[in-house]
């Protein structure tokens, strides 16, 4: 199949089931990835919590928070390249039955702070399925329609947003281990189904030669690191406030720790919601031009958000237009991935970029709270987001906007020489 049409324009019974089909692999990636993300923001909600129960001062709590970011970043390095080797079907319910283990250690076995650390380490694993599901949903659809796909299965990080609502008031009404178990159970119960119901899309390309040779020649791209650097700030700012805006709102306002994770919730689910809307975009006019405007915007916001003004109402609205841009600049780096990632490495390339993504999201927290030790005040870490935002704006329009048009110019070619590869086959 090169595409959607017969004569008539209509598509066949074939076409029309691809589409299906794509579309269940989409809900069932996107629903794995949420639960994955679920688990890996467990401790957040609870930072409060564990601070003052386990007497920990503000960068040792920071360092509880981010812990798992940082496991979850790295290891989509390696969990990138096995997909691209074995598939999605293998590792999204490997992933999800070994992410049980942490949880449930950090439920019933954890009970000091290098415990915690040590849960904390190992329950990044839950944050390495962003590095599964982008190449599967990625091989499910063409070019074309990829920013939109990869948008809708970005909303998977709403996962943190459900920790933010739950984990609290299930730990306050049934015991601190009560949202672990449930998250067990609901992990258990994924991978049974995506065992069962995954399927491999045709086109699904396949790496020749070793991982590690596949992994050094993705790391020697230029556009890896380019589309790394744009998604250690989209994402990786993202990550960093829903892990940290709960210690935030109670250090800096003296809000509860309830009503600062209802408050996180609200900016998870407003960055969830922009994410498909950024992709969408993205697909219509241009990830560049996506990606600009939203790190402008994001630096303004953050300069506000660093003159340390009441909650309400100017930095609450900076946060949720944060929120925004943040969402809208994650949907547009991963169009830009389907776009410009060679087919047979986008497992690999988004495991890279991935990383930089859950790195940006591990490096702020830390900031934030050796700041607020030092000086009482958090303007100097809003001070330096608002810098490395401007100058990402700066970045995306010099040298990202280059390598975009010179790999665009090179696809185009391809295509008109032979029209199939534009769709790879695939009228999704």
């Amino acid at each position: 199949m090169s595409g959607s049409n017969t004569a008539g324009g209509a598509m066949t019974p074939l076409e029309r089931g691809q589409r299906s089909r794509a579309t269940m692999m989409l809900v069932l990636a996107t629903i794995g990835f949420g639960v994955n993300f679920w688990a890996w923001s467990l401790i957040s909600p609870l930072g409060g919590d564990y601070g003052a129960r386990l007497d920990l001062t503000g960068f040792q709590q920071s360092a509880l928070v981010a812990t798992p970011v940082l496991v979850g970043s790295l290891g989509r390095i390696p969990i990138g390249a096995l997909t691209d080797r074995f598939g999605a079907k293998l590792m999204f319910p490997l992933v999800s039955v070994l992410t049980i283990i942490p949880v449930l250690f950090i439920a019933f076995v954890a009970d000091s702070f290098p415990m915690m650390l040590l849960g904390g380490f190992f329950l990044g694993l839950g944050g390495t399925s962003f590095a599964i599901g982008v190449p599967f949903v990625s091989s499910w659809y063409r070019v074309s329609k990829r920013g939109a796909a990869l948008g809708i299965f970005g909303m998977g990080t709403a996962g943190t947003a459900v920790s933010a609502f739950t984990t609290v008031p299930l730990a306050d009404s049934f015991g601190r281990q009560a949202p672990f178990v449930l998250v067990s159970a609901i992990l258990a119960g994924y991978s049974v189904v995506s065992y069962l119901m995954l399927r491999e899309s045709p086109d699904r390309p396949k790496p020749a030669g070793s991982f590690v040779a596949n992994t050094a020649s993705t790391m020697k791209l230029a556009v890896t690191w380019q589309l790394a650097a744009l998604y250690a700030l989209g994402f990786g700012g993202f990550v960093a406030f829903s892990v940290y805006l709960p210690t935030y709102l109670v250090n800096a306002y003296g809000l509860t720790g309830t009503d600062a994770s209802f408050r996180t919730a609200v900016f998870v689910i407003l960055a969830v919601v922009a994410r498909p809307i950024g992709g969408a975009l993205s697909d219509r006019i241009g990830a560049i031009k996506v990606l600009l405007v939203s790190f402008a915007a994001t630096g303004v916001f953050a300069a506000i958000d660093a003159i340390g003004l009441p909650l309400v109402p100017i930095p609450t609205a900076a946060f949720l237009g944060m929120a925004a841009t943040l969402g809208a600049a994650s949907g547009a780096t991963f169009a830009l991935v389907g776009q410009v990632a060679p087919p047979n490495k986008v497992g690999s390339v988004t495991g890279v970029v991935g990383a930089a993504g859950g790195l940006g999201g591990f490096v702020p927290p830390l900031v934030m709270g050796a700041t607020y030790d030092a000086l009482g005040s958090y303007t100097v870490g809003y001070i330096l987001l608002a810098l490395v935002a401007f100058g990402m704006a700066a970045f995306t329009w010099g040298p990202v906007r280059k390598a975009a048009l010179r790999r665009g110019e090179a696809a185009a070619a391809t295509d008109a020489a032979d029209p199939a590869a534009a769709t790879g086959g695939n009228p999704s």
